[in-house]
C-alpha cells in the first residue's frame, strides 16, 4: 500500500488529474444510468463546461500570479469588468484579436492601479481590492453612457454585438482538417459505438475537442505556459520568492519590488482576457453590465481549491463551470435534478476519507449533507431554477469548507514589505 501511495504521489500532474477526470465521468455515466437524462455526459454540456470555466480559470490565474509574488488580489472581479468593457469596445472598433489585446490592457489598467496601492503606498491589500471592485463598474457605466450609447444597438449597460475568432477542431480526435483534409473521427467512432461508460468518456472528450473558439484553446494553453513560466524558469522562481520569503530574496539581490508589480500585472492582464471573453460571442457576444456573475471571485476559490497551481486551477475551473454549462441546457430541471444523486454520492466518498483520517466533525457534516441531498432527490422530479443559478457558489464553499485546511498558501502572501526591512 504505501509502494503504490509513493509511486501515485511521483506521478505527473496530469496524468493524475486524467484519472480523477475518468472517475468523475463514470459517476455520471452510473448516474445517467439511473436516472432519466442524457444530458450528464453529452458533449454539449462538456463542450459549454469547457467555454464558462474560462473566465473563471484566467480569473484564477491571475490569482496565481498576483499571490505567488505575496500580493492578494480580491480586485479581480472588478479587473473582469474592465476586460469585458474594453474587449467589447476594442472588438467593436478594431476586430477580435485587436479587442482581446485591448481587454487584456483595460484588465492590466485595474491592476497597475492595485500594484500601486500595495506595493509603493503600502495599502491593505483587501482594502484596494475592494477599492477596484466597487471603482469598475462606475468607470464602465461612465464609459458605456459617453461611448455605447452613441452607437446603434448599444446603451449605458450594454454594447452592440460583437464579433467572434475562428473555430479550432483537433485532427484525428475530432476529424478536424489537416491542409484541407479532414481526419478520422476517432472519438465520434467511439461513440457511435454506445459502449457503456466508454462512449459516455468519448463524448465528454469530444466536446472538449470539437468546433472550440481559437480563444478557448489559446486561454487553455496558459495552464501549461504558467507552470513552465512558474517552476521551470528564473523568473518564475524569483516571483515565488517574492511571495515565499521576499528579505532572503532582497538579500541575493533581487528586485522583489519589480517582481511583486510584474505578479500583479500578469494577474490583471488574464482577468482582462477573462472579461474580455465573456463579452465574446463564446458567452455573451456583447458587454453586459453585471453579467461576470462572480467569477472573479469564484476564480479566487478555484485558486485556493486548486492549491496555487495552474493544473489545480483549472481543474476547479472546470467543477464550477460545469453546474452552469448543464443549467444553462436543462431548462426542464431534470439533469440538473441528477446532480443531487451525483453530490450523494460524492459526500459519501467524503464521509469515507474524513473517518480514515479520523476528522468525525467533518464526516458528520457531510453524513447530514448526503442524507438532506438523498432526501431532495427521491422527493422530487427536478430542481426549482434559483437552484440551478447557485450550484457553483455552493460547489465553492462545501470544497472550501472540506479541503481547504490540506492547503498551502504562499508564506509572505498578504503581508506588507518595504525595501531594506529585516
Amino acid at each position: 500500500m504505501n509502494d503504490l501511495k509513493r509511486t501515485w504521489n511521483r506521478a505527473p500532474a496530469w496524468f493524475t488529474w486524467m484519472i480523477y477526470a475518468a472517475v468523475g465521468v463514470f459517476i455520471l455515466t452510473v448516474v445517467q444510468s439511473l436516472t432519466d437524462t442524457e444530458r450528464l455526459t453529452s458533449a454539449t454540456t462538456s463542450s459549454a463546461m469547457l467555454r464558462w470555466a474560462v473566465p473563471i480559470m484566467l480569473a484564477g490565474l491571475g490569482g496565481l500570479f498576483s499571490e505567488r509574488a505575496g500580493v492578494v488580489n480580491i480586485g479581480l472581479e472588478g479587473m473582469l469588468v474592465l476586460g469585458m468593457w474594453f474587449g467589447a469596445w476594442g472588438t467593436i472598433n478594431y476586430g477580435p484579436w485587436w479587442g482581446l489585446v485591448i481587454g487584456i490592457l483595460g484588465g492590466g489598467l485595474g491592476a497597475l492601479v492595485h500594484a500601486i496601492a500595495t506595493v509603493s503606498f503600502g495599502v491593505d491589500h483587501i482594502i484596494s481590492g475592494v477599492a477596484i471592485i466597487i471603482a469598475a463598474p462606475g468607470i464602465t457605466r461612465f464609459l458605456s453612457s459617453e461611448i455605447f450609447a452613441n452607437y446603434e444597438g448599444g446603451s449605458i449597460t450594454q454594447s452592440p454585438g460583437v464579433d467572434g475568432v475562428g473555430k479550432f477542431t483537433f485532427p484525428f480526435l475530432s476529424g478536424g482538417n489537416i491542409g484541407g483534409w479532414t481526419s478520422p473521427d476517432i472519438l465520434g467512432w467511439f461513440i457511435d459505438k454506445g459502449w457503456w461508460f466508454v462512449g459516455d468518456l468519448a463524448s465528454v472528450a469530444r466536446g472538449l475537442t470539437f468546433n472550440l473558439s481559437q480563444m478557448t484553446v489559446l486561454a487553455y494553453l496558459l495552464v501549461p505556459l504558467s507552470a513552465w513560466v512558474l517552476w521551470r524558469t528564473r523568473f518564475g522562481l524569483r516571483l515565488r520568492i517574492a511571495g515565499e520569503n521576499p528579505q532572503a530574496g532582497e538579500s541575493q539581490g533581487i528586485n522583489i519590488i519589480r517582481y511583486k508589480y510584474i505578479g500583479v500585472l500578469l494577474s490583471g492582464a488574464l482577468a482582462g482576457f477573462g472579461g474580455a471573453f465573456i463579452s465574446s460571442p463564446e458567452l455573451n457576444g456583447i458587454y453586459l453590465e453585471g453579467s461576470t456573475l462572480q467569477r472573479g471571485f469564484i476564480g479566487l476559490a478555484a485558486l485556493i481549491i486548486g492549491n496555487w497551481r495552474p493544473t489545480g486551477v483549472m481543474a476547479a475551473a472546470l467543477l464550477f463551470g460545469y453546474p452552469t454549462a448543464l443549467g444553462k441546457r436543462d431548462l426542464e430541471g431534470t439533469a440538473t435534478h441528477s446532480l443531487l444523486l451525483v453530490a450523494v454520492i460524492a459526500l459519501a466518498f467524503i464521509v469515507l476519507w474524513a473517518l480514515s483520517r479520523q476528522k468525525t466533525s467533518d464526516a458528520i457534516l457531510a453524513g447530514v449533507l448526503a442524507l438532506l441531498a438523498g432526501y431532495w432527490f427521491l422527493s422530487a422530479d427536478t430542481v426549482p431554477k434559483w437552484w440551478t443559478d447557485i450550484q457553483p457558489q455552493v460547489f465553492v464553499i462545501l470544497v472550501l469548507v472540506f479541503f481547504a485546511q490540506r492547503l498551502r498558501m504562499p508564506m509572505a502572501v498578504g503581508q506588507p514589505y518595504r525595501k531594506g526591512e529585516t
